[in-house]
């Protein structure tokens, strides 16, 4: 066979287009192309190609072992019925549509990759898959498309400083001028990448944590906004680093205090209409914008399986720190696990959208969008009933009135996010059962890697890992 003649697994005229594309990005000085997806325990891996084996990429995929599908943040393994043995081999095939030149990595290219099996059928692990397979079902029996952004929050250390320690690179207060000042060279360099590869960068700021800042880009449909989240984090670590500066985007660097987020903003539209604004219902939401929400809210312990998957999202989650641990929601409320933004007068039917703050960057993107859209769905399906607002820190209410309200605390250990995900039919259909048990497998295998570490050595344990 032949390169024209390629194997099932790619698109079609892709081989074409990969050719042209190889040509274009040489004479740009592209040498290389990073291929990437993130497993299950939300770490990004890649491999690469040298641009003039982009078509062969193209044509008959690039080969990885689905082990990755049941590795552990540390690089061990677990294993399920399916998943975690040495055998076996799938192939990576670039989406050449989200094909992007690196600013901040001259001589590179990235594309985001669908994983397929040797016979050329969706990889059944591949979360990438999942998401774009639940966007398209809720096209097809609902009418329904959506618009999601993922917040990005990161911390800044000076590379090579006290060895694995977290020293601050600024000293600057919460969303101080002083500290936006400090790092005003490397940020200016890094808006300018965003902008060079297409990334509309809507606010760039320090944020509350020690040395810690955060961007927030531009909604599209939810696979490109998952791309994005990992093409964003793939470009502050290569500006960092060209300024002397290590980042971390793990839930907590430190075992107290503030930790990074990674909160995901969705709403459902239909028909070129905006089902969060407009409405008859609260906030200007629509009937079903309104059950979407509670859908959510209904399955958000077993969400935090896929939301808040490893240990160090326990550091994170915590009452009183705008994390929102506990089952509420409110409009622009943010101790509560969902906020409704409404968006200012004038806009609100392109700005509306739903919230969901108990999300870190430990999460694998695809899966937790994927995740929060059938979850919403489930809700929207059953025209379920949006509960009574929250307002303030629900931390605050007695025991009788959060009863009351169905006000809970979401789970406080990995370990009993996993049994909320056992435990929920719906989710693990939307995942599918191999992808659902290699949650389960690698949650619980986190679980067990953080046995005996007190918060500060969970920290550490964790703290570059994403």
């Amino acid at each position: 066979m032949s390169e024209s003649d390629p194997v099932p697994g790619g698109r079609p005229g892709d081989v074409e287009r990969a050719t042209a594309l190889s040509g274009e990005l040489t004479g740009q000085g592209v040498h290389g192309v990073v291929l990437a997806y993130v497993d299950t325990a939300g770490i990004a891996r890649v491999k690469t190609v040298p641009t003039a084996k982009l078509a062969a990429a193209a044509a008959w995929g690039v080969g990885m072992s689905p082990v990755f599908d049941t590795f552990l943040a540390d690089d061990s393994i677990v294993t399920t019925d399916v998943l975690g043995s040495p055998d076996g081999d799938l192939r990576l095939y670039p989406d050449l549509d989200r094909l992007t030149v690196l600013a901040a990595q001259p001589g590179w290219a990235w594309a985001p990759v669908d994983r397929i099996t040797q016979e050329g059928a969706p990889h059944p692990a591949c979360g990438r898959t999942v998401l774009r397979r639940t966007v398209a079902k809720a096209a097809a029996r609902h009418g329904i498309t959506f618009r999601a952004a993922v917040e990005i929050e990161w911390v800044v250390a000076r590379e090579g400083t006290d060895g694995d320690a977290f020293v601050p690179a600024v000293s600057g207060p919460a969303y101080g001028a002083a500290r936006q000042v400090e790092l005003s060279d490397c940020a200016a360099d890094l808006l300018a990448a965003l902008a060079a590869q297409g990334v509309d960068v809507e606010q760039f700021h320090p944020e509350y944590a020690a040395g810690q800042f955060e961007v927030s880009v531009g909604a599209l449909d939810p696979v490109a906004a998952a791309d994005h989240s990992v093409l964003v984090r793939q470009t502050i670590r290569a500006v960092a680093r060209r300024h002397g500066l290590r980042v971390s985007f793990a839930p907590a660097v430190l075992g107290q205090g503030v930790g990074n987020g990674g909160h995901l903003h969705l709403s459902a539209w239909r028909d070129g209409t905006n089902l969060h604004a407009g409405g008859t219902g609260r906030y200007g939401m629509t009937a079903e914008a309104e059950s979407f929400v509670a859908g959510v809210l209904g399955h958000l312990p077993a969400l935090t399986a896929m939301t808040a998957p490893s240990p160090a999202s326990r550091l994170r989650l915590r009452p009183s720190q705008w994390a929102g641990v506990f089952t509420a929601w409110g409009r622009e409320t943010r101790e509560a696990a969902l906020r409704i933004v409404t968006g200012t007068t004038g806009v609100r039917d392109r700005a509306a959208n739903l919230e969901v703050k108990p999300v870190d960057l430990a999460a694998n993107p695809y899966l937790a969008l994927a995740s929060v859209i059938a979850a919403g769905l489930d809700g929207l399906s059953a025209s379920a009933p949006l509960p009574a607002e929250t307002t303030g820190d629900p931390a605050g209410l007695g025991a009788d009135e959060a009863a009351a309200r169905g006000v809970r605390r979401l789970p406080v250990t990995l370990t009993e996010s996993v049994e909320a995900f056992r435990a929920d039919g719906v989710l693990r259909e939307a995942l599918g059962p191999v992808l659902a048990d290699a949650v389960i497998a690698v949650r619980l295998g986190e679980a067990r890697s953080a046995e005996g570490l007190d918060d500060d050595g969970v920290a550490a344990a964790y703290r570059w890992k994403y």
